[in-house]
């Protein structure tokens, strides 16, 4: 078992075999792994190797400009220096501080962006980064018409609770490791994700994504060209009656001979239905009976970021 590759670019095109091939393989990953990698997504390469570039210069700006963006009040927007997660921590893990930095924009496809989070550094992109959460959004529908197939229900069965859909892009840094991690230390421990469905664009730099097997082996999840890897977060599968699966991830650390030359750079989008959607199982999914309490969507998410992010850094 790994992590499938499905070109979901013939979905909306009216071949009625193709849509139902399509949803079928994605039922399939997100009911044994829990991640796919997808390409014919429509996301341009051009954006994201401009947002690649310039949130490197900016992770490579001194701490004290950086620090210009971080909001301790605020858990999930602006700035996060390293010593500030433990993601591990969100799963109930004492797990160590993850080794990693990044920068999130809550809403951008809103038009709910910040501007004392637009840093020196990326004010040049900010347009880039916009179009390409508006992008991730749009996909986002569409990943959430394919599941509706997948679970024999209506293809717009989403569409209400997607009107005001939630987005939180986080640009992430590894940086390079010439100091050996603490015992057990990772650059992001083991745990699951906690909204809807997580899109993400990584690199190919030493030290990478690995997700857990059913049998509890750890897989790479390989890098392929052009592709996006979805992973399906804790609210999917409480939606599912756990029927998709959320499934614990990692990001390892490089090996140690490598040294030098392995920071690695993630985009991420993390997103999930309305805040105010009741989430209770689906109506295909019940089975023997509902598993889950109903739960608004915002105060599932909130309670798990709580968890995760360290209160000073």
């Amino acid at each position: 078992m790994g992590v499938p590759l499905i070109d979901i670019a013939d979905f909306d095109g009216g071949d009625l075999f193709a849509k139902q091939e399509i949803a079928r393989r994605w039922g399939s990953a997100f009911e044994t792994v829990g991640f796919a990698s997808i390409v014919g997504h429509g996301i341009s390469e051009t954006i994201i190797r401009n947002i690649y570039a310039e949130a490197q210069r900016f992770f490579d700006l001194p701490h004290d400009l950086k620090m210009q963006c971080y909001d301790q009040g605020r858990r999930n927007e602006g700035f996060s220096p390293m010593g500030r997660e433990a993601v591990g921590r969100s799963a109930g893990d004492a797990a160590p501080i993850d080794l990693c930095q990044s920068i999130q924009f809550v809403n951008l496809h809103l038009g709910e962006d910040r501007p004392r989070h637009w840093p020196h550094g990326l004010r040049q992109i900010q347009a880039d980064v916009s179009s390409f959460v508006a992008a991730a959004a749009e996909l986002e529908r569409k990943l959430m018409r394919i599941t509706a197939v997948s679970l024999d229900l209506e293809e717009d069965y989403f569409d209400p609770h997607y009107k005001r859909m939630t987005t939180k892009l986080r640009l992430v840094d590894y940086p390079d490791q010439p100091t050996e991690p603490a015992p057990g230390q990772l650059r992001n421990a083991a745990h699951t994700d906690f909204g809807g469905f997580t899109i993400l664009r990584q690199d190919d730099a030493p030290g990478g994504l690995q997700v857990r097997l059913p049998d509890g082996d750890w897989i790479d999840v390989k890098p392929i060209p052009g592709a996006l890897v979805i992973n399906a977060g804790d609210l999917i599968q409480r939606w599912t009656n756990d029927r998709f699966r959320s499934n614990l991830h990692r990001v390892i650390n490089p090996p140690r001979h490598l040294t030098g030359s392995t920071r690695r750079l993630s985009i991420v989008v993390f997103t999930g239905p309305n805040p105010d959607t009741l989430i209770t199982p689906l109506p295909t999914c019940l089975g023997d009976g509902a598993k889950y309490p109903p739960i608004l969507s915002s105060d599932h998410t909130r309670e798990r970021e709580r968890l995760a992010y360290l209160a000073s850094g």
